[in-house]
C-alpha cells in the first residue's frame, strides 16, 4: 500500500498535467475560434469560384486544359492533410483510417502529405511519399495552397497521376468531425454542377482564356479550403481530448485526495492504539 508520501507526490504530479492540459484546451480554443472564422470567410469566394468555373465549362464546351484531361487510370496520388502534433484524440487515427481505406487494395499509389504525423504513418508501413509538407496544419496561409496546387497540377500535367484525391478532415463542430475523399483532378462538370445555373456572365477576352486562368484558381481554392477545414478539426479535436483530460485529471486527484485521508486516518488511529498499548503497559 502507497504511503502517503508517495500519494502526495502522486497528487501533485497530476495536478501539474492538469493545469498543462487546461492550459492546452484554452489555447486550442482560442485558436479554433480564429480557424473556424478563416474557414467562414473562404467559404463565399469558394462558393463564388465554382458558379463562375461551371459558367465558363457550359460556354467552351470543348475546352482543352491539362487539369481537364480524361485519361485512364494507371496511377493515382492522394493529398493526404493531417497534423503537425499529436494529443488531439482521434483526428489522427480517423484520418488514417480513411485514408488506407482508400488506397487498400490499389496499385501505383504516390502519396503527398500535408503534416508529420501523416508522413510518419505512411512512411512507417511503407507507402511511397512522394512529397511531403509541415509546419504549417494549425495556421494555414494561402501561399501554403497555392505552392501544393503548383506541385500537383504539374505532376498531373506530366503523367505522374492520372487521377488526384484530397484525404482531410471536414469541420462540423468542435466535438465532430467527419474525415473525407474528394476528387482533385481532373477537374470534371459534375464538381461544378451544382452552382451551374446561378449566373450568366460575359467573358473578355474570351470564355477559354478565362477558363485558363481559373482552373488553377479553383484547385487552389478547394486546397486551402480543406486546409482550413483540416486546421479547424484539428483544434477542435485538440479542445476536446485535452477538456476530457482536465476532467479526468480533477476525478484522478479526487481519488487519490480521499485515498490520502484514509491512509492518514489509519496512520493516526495506529499510532492512538500504540500510545494507548504502550500506556497500559506501564500501569
Amino acid at each position: 500500500m502507497p504511503s502517503a508520501r508517495d500519494i502526495r507526490r502522486r497528487i501533485k504530479s497530476v495536478k501539474n498535467i492538469q493545469q498543462i492540459t487546461k492550459a492546452m484546451k484554452m489555447v486550442a480554443a482560442a485558436r479554433l475560434r480564429r480557424a473556424q472564422e478563416r474557414a467562414s470567410a473562404s467559404r463565399p469566394y469558394t462558393e463564388k469560384i465554382q458558379e463562375v468555373l461551371a459558367s465558363v465549362t457550359a460556354s467552351v464546351r470543348d475546352a482543352e486544359h491539362p487539369l481537364l484531361a480524361v485519361r485512364e487510370v494507371n496511377k493515382t496520388g492522394y493529398l493526404v492533410i493531417g497534423a503537425d502534433k499529436g494529443l488531439a484524440g482521434a483526428y489522427t487515427s480517423n484520418l488514417m483510417k480513411e485514408a488506407v481505406a482508400q488506397v487498400r487494395g490499389k496499385d501505383n499509389v504516390e502519396l503527398i502529405t500535408v503534416g508529420r504525423k501523416p508522413r510518419d504513418y505512411f512512411r512507417r508501413r511503407n507507402y511511397n511519399v512522394v512529397g511531403e509538407y509541415s509546419g504549417f496544419s494549425e495556421k494555414p496561409e494561402y501561399h501554403h495552397a497555392v505552392e501544393l496546387a503548383a506541385d500537383i497540377a504539374n505532376r498531373f500535367s506530366a503523367g505522374e497521376f492520372d487521377e488526384v484525391q484530397l484525404v482531410y478532415t471536414r469541420f462540423i463542430s468542435p466535438i465532430n468531425q467527419k474525415p473525407t475523399t474528394l476528387k482533385l483532378l481532373p477537374v470534371a462538370s459534375s464538381q461544378v454542377d451544382a452552382a451551374e445555373n446561378q449566373g450568366e456572365y460575359i467573358f473578355e477576352p474570351s470564355a477559354a482564356e478565362v477558363l485558363n486562368q481559373l482552373l488553377p484558381k479553383y484547385l487552389e481554392t478547394v486546397i486551402y479550403g480543406a486546409l482550413l477545414q483540416a486546421a479547424a478539426s484539428e483544434l477542435g479535436s485538440r479542445m476536446t481530448a485535452m477538456g476530457s483530460a482536465t476532467d479526468n485529471a480533477q476525478e484522478l486527484i479526487a481519488k487519490l485526495v480521499l485515498n490520502y485521508n484514509k491512509v492518514r486516518q489509519a496512520t493516526i488511529t495506529r499510532e492512538l492504539s500504540e500510545i494507548v498499548g504502550g500506556a497500559e503497559a506501564l500501569k
